[in-house]
């Protein structure tokens, strides 16, 4: 029989008054980060039941509108190299490379 191993992704976040949030902080205890402070996520899961994503994006007020553009940026060339991965599918997955190369030029980013 395999082993099972159990891993843990805490997240915690410090909203204001109006529950707009302050702060960010991710653990991953088995990544080697503990508290580490961020101003930005976007969280993901799929529902199987019914058949459709859940997600939680959060940002810091403090989040520097160009550093959201970078960050976005990054998140969509993650997302094309994480569906190739996922289906094999090198036609779309080049697609959707181009549209970042794009989205990086109309946004006059540099590669990061």
């Amino acid at each position: 029989m395999a082993t099972t191993h159990t891993s843990e992704i805490k997240i915690d976040i410090t909203l204001d008054e109006n529950r707009v949030p302050e702060k960010l902080h991710w653990t991953a205890e088995e990544g080697g980060i503990k508290n580490k402070e961020t101003k930005a996520m976007l969280l993901s899961v799929w529902d199987t039941a019914q058949k459709e994503s859940l997600r939680i994006d959060l940002w810091t007020k403090d989040m520097p509108v160009d550093e959201m553009k970078v960050f976005f940026h990054q998140t969509l060339v993650a997302m094309s190299d994480t569906f190739l991965k996922a289906t094999q599918d090198e036609k779309m997955s080049a697609t959707m490379k181009d549209f970042c190369d794009y989205f990086a030029e109309k946004l006059e980013l540099k590669q990061q």
